[in-house]
C-alpha cells in the first residue's frame, strides 16, 4: 500500500514544462493562424452574450453605474489576461488554463481547473445556444412577420417539445469546425468584423437620443450595487482566454497570443463600456432592464419600429452564432489536452484528414446541441462564472509558480510580478464572494462529480502516472 506522502506526490506532479513545449512543436494540429485569426477568435468567443443579455440583467443591481461595473469586471479580467499572455508565451501548447496549471501546480490542480473550463466552456455554449432562437426569432419576426412555433423553439420543462433553432445553430458549429481550421477562422473572422460593425452602429443611433438625467441618481445603490453587477457582468468577458486554446495552432504562438489576448480585451472592454453608456443614457435603466437586454428594444424605443432595430436583430443572430463557433472550438481543444495527458479517453485527442479533433468535436457538438435542445439552463448559467474565476485564479497561482521554478524559461512577454497576479487572484476571490449561494451549490456538485471521475479513471490512466509506472518497473 503506497504511504500518504507517496499518494499525495502523485496528486500534485507536475508536467515537465519541456514536454508540454515539444507536444506543442510536434503536434499533429495545423499551424495555420496568424495575429489576426487569433483576436478575432478572443473577440468571436467573448463579444456576443453578454452585450446582448447580461447588460438588461445587470442594470437594475446598479444603476446607470453598470458602466462602471463592466470596468470593473475587465479590470478582473485584465490582472488575469497578463498571466494568461505570460504563460502562453512561455507554454505555447493547446489547453489553455489546464495546460499551465498542470506544469506550475500538479495533476489533481490541473484537472479541477480544466473541470472548471469543462463547465464554463460546455453551459455557456449551450446557454449561449438557446438565447440564439429568442433573437432569431426576433429577427424573423421583425422581416417576414413569421415566428418559429414555441412548441419547437421551447425546451419541455417550457412548455415546447424542443429547442430546435438551439440545436440547429450548434450543429451548424460543428460543421464548420469540421470543416478545418483555417476554415473555421475564416468564419470566425467574418463574423466578428460584422458583430463590431453592429455594436458600432447601436452606439451612433443610441447615442442621438443620450440624455445625460438618464445618469442620474448615477450610482443607487452604492459599492454594494456596483460590485453585484460586476460579478454578474463577469460573463461578458468570458472567452477572451480562447486564444491561449489555440497554442498549437498559431503560426508563432510565442508572440501572437499574447497580443492577440491582451489587444481582444482591449477591443472587448471598449464595446462593453460604450453600448453600456449609450443605451442607459439612451432610454434609462428602467428602459433598458425591461427590454429583456435585447439592443434592438433599446433602438425600437429611440427610433420607433423600423431598420435600426431589424440591422441590430440581425447583427444579435450573427453575433451570438460566432460565440457558439468559437467557444465550442475551445472546448474541444481543451479536450485535446486532457485526452493527450490519458485524464480524458483518446479518442478525444485523435486527428483526422482535415487535421482537426474530428471525434471530439463530433462528441463535443452531439451533447451540446442534445442539451441545448432539451434544457432551459437559467440560473445555472451563473456557475460558468465561478468556474472561469477559479481557473483564472490558479493561472495567476500559476505565473508565481513557474516564474520562481524556472526563472530562465524563455518568455516573450513577462508581466509585472508579484504584483499582477496577486491583484488577479485577489479580483478573482471578490468577485467569487459576490456571487450567489445557488452558483456555489452548482459548482460544488459539479466539482464532487469531477473529482469521483478523477480518482474512478483519470488518475490511474495519467501518461505522467504509466510513466512513472514503468520506471519503478525498470528500477526494481
Amino acid at each position: 500500500m503506497p504511504g500518504l506522502s507517496t499518494i499525495t506526490a502523485s496528486l500534485l506532479r507536475t508536467k515537465p514544462v519541456e514536454q508540454l513545449a515539444s507536444e506543442g512543436e510536434h503536434t499533429a494540429l495545423r499551424r495555420s493562424m496568424g495575429l489576426i485569426p487569433l483576436i478575432a477568435l478572443s473577440v468571436g468567443a467573448t463579444l456576443g452574450t453578454g452585450i446582448f443579455v447580461v447588460l438588461g440583467e445587470a442594470a437594475p443591481l446598479a444603476g446607470p453605474a453598470v458602466v462602471v461595473s463592466f470596468v470593473v469586471a475587465a479590470l478582473a479580467a485584465l490582472f488575469s489576461a497578463l498571466s494568461y499572455a505570460e504563460l502562453a508565451s512561455a507554454v505555447p501548447v493547446s489547453g489553455s488554463a489546464y495546460s499551465y496549471t498542470y506544469a506550475t501546480l500538479g495533476e489533481i490542480v490541473a484537472w479541477v481547473c480544466g473541470w472548471c473550463l469543462l463547465l464554463e466552456y460546455g453551459v455557456s455554449v449551450a446557454a449561449v445556444a438557446v438565447g440564439w432562437g429568442a433573437y432569431l426569432n426576433e429577427f424573423l419576426g421583425s422581416t417576414i412577420g413569421w415566428r418559429i412555433p414555441d412548441a419547437l423553439a421551447s425546451a419541455p420543462s417550457d412548455g415546447g417539445i424542443v429547442n430546435l433553432p438551439a440545436a440547429v445553430v450548434v450543429l451548424i458549429a460543428t460543421g464548420v469546425l469540421l470543416q478545418g481550421v483555417r476554415e473555421s477562422a475564416r468564419v470566425t473572422t467574418v463574423t466578428t468584423m460584422i458583430k463590431i460593425a453592429v455594436l458600432v452602429f447601436f452606439v451612433v443611433v443610441a447615442v442621438t437620443a443620450f440624455n445625460s438625467s438618464n445618469l442620474h441618481p448615477f450610482a443607487p445603490a452604492g459599492i454594494s450595487g456596483i460590485s453585484a453587477a460586476a460579478s454578474m457582468v463577469f460573463f461578458s468577458f468570458i472567452g477572451f482566454d480562447a486564444a491561449s486554446t489555440a497554442g498549437e495552432e498559431a503560426k508563432n504562438p510565442q508572440r501572437d497570443l499574447p497580443r492577440a489576448i491582451i489587444i481582444s480585451l482591449g477591443i472587448v472592454t471598449l464595446a462593453y463600456v460604450l453600448v453600456a453608456l449609450t443605451a442607459v443614457g439612451a432610454v434609462g435603466v428602467d428602459n433598458v432592464s425591461s427590454s429583456g437586454a435585447s439592443l434592438s428594444t433599446v433602438l425600437e424605443q429611440v427610433t420607433g419600429r423600423g431598420w435600426p432595430a431589424t440591422i441590430l436583430a440581425a447583427g444579435a443572430v450573427v453575433a451570438i452564432a460566432s460565440v457558439v463557433l468559437t467557444v465550442l472550438y475551445g472546448q474541444t481543444r481543451i479536450l485535446v489536452a486532457m485526452s493527450r495527458d490519458g485524464l480524458m479517453p483518446k479518442v478525444l485527442s485523435r486527428v483526422g484528414s482535415k487535421r482537426v479533433p474530428t471525434t471530439n468535436i463530433l462528441i463535443v457538438g452531439g451533447a451540446v446541441a442534445v442539451l441545448s435542445a432539451l434544457i432551459p439552463l437559467g440560473e445555472l448559467v451563473n456557475a460558468t462564472n465561478i468556474g472561469t474565476l477559479v481557473s483564472f485564479g490558479l493561472v495567476n497561482i500559476g505565473v508565481l509558480v513557474l516564474r520562481r521554478t524556472k526563472p530562465d524559461l524563455p518568455r516573450s512577454f513577462r508581466t509585472l510580478v508579484p504584483l499582477v497576479p496577486v491583484l488577479g487572484v485577489g479580483m478573482c476571490v471578490w468577485l467569487l464572494v459576490h456571487l450567489p449561494g445557488v452558483t456555489w451549490l452548482a459548482f460544488t456538485l459539479w466539482s464532487a462529480v469531477g473529482l469521483v471521475v478523477y480518482f474512478g479513471y483519470g488518475r490511474r490512466r495519467s501518461a505522467l502516472s504509466r510513466a512513472a509506472g514503468a520506471r519503478a518497473e525498470v528500477d526494481s
